[in-house]
């Protein structure tokens, strides 16, 4: 399988639409719309790790976290960041990098309300990326929370939101034979969206 101009989108959204919805179809993935977020550090290092895509359009792509957690702190303070999306039984690959900024409080609103309760009372619980004594204190912290919630809603944490990646540079990667891979990035102007061919 190969990747050539004639089988682009002028818009690149609706190129990984395509791709997207063919992962979610014969990927054989758990989750597929797993992606690998680099966010900057405070030390300037690079710092990456699986999260989950929740949505987009062509505004962004939108994951969400614990605002407190690493990677919240490193996005309020650097808002730049790039995904990486690679289905392995599709031999593609998707890079993306962009500038970050929060959803708005409507949208954290409406996605919390639709995750499982056992997850919302964890989003609760957990102060995570921080040190735990052990599992048995966030089992305790849980377990303080079902009781605080009982029979009633579980509102959204104040440090729970999301975020969205606007792009501004999305490369395709279509695997061929000895390496020779095809690879078509799209970089964003003022008006449109630019197409280069890259070498594998």
């Amino acid at each position: 399988m190969g990747l050539d101009v004639e089988d682009l989108k002028s818009n690149p959204f609706e190129l990984f639409a395509d791709w997207f919805e063919e992962a979610k179809r014969s990927s054989g993935m758990s989750y597929p719309n797993a992606m690998s977020l680099s966010t900057i550090g405070e030390d300037g290092f690079p710092d990456s790790r699986i999260v989950l895509l929740r949505g987009f359009d062509e505004q962004g792509f939108v994951f969400y976290t614990n605002l407190l957690s690493t990677k919240g702190k490193s996005l309020s303070a650097r808002p730049q960041a790039s995904l990486n999306f690679y289905w392995d039984e599709n031999q593609r690959q998707i890079r993306i990098q962009g500038l970050v900024r929060p959803v708005t409080e409507k949208q954290a609103d409406e996605y919390f309300a639709s995750r499982p309760r056992n997850s919302q009372i964890g989003a609760w619980a957990s102060h995570q990326s921080q040190p735990l004594k052990d599992r048995q204190e966030l089992e305790e912290r849980l377990r303080g929370y079902e009781e605080k919630f009982a029979g009633g809603l579980v509102p959204r944490p104040p440090h729970w939101s999301g975020f969205c990646l606007s792009p501004k540079r999305m490369e395709f990667w279509q695997e061929r034979e000895f390496r020779l891979h095809d690879r078509f990035v799209f970089e964003k102007t003022q008006a449109d969206w630019k197409v280069i061919r890259l070498s594998p």
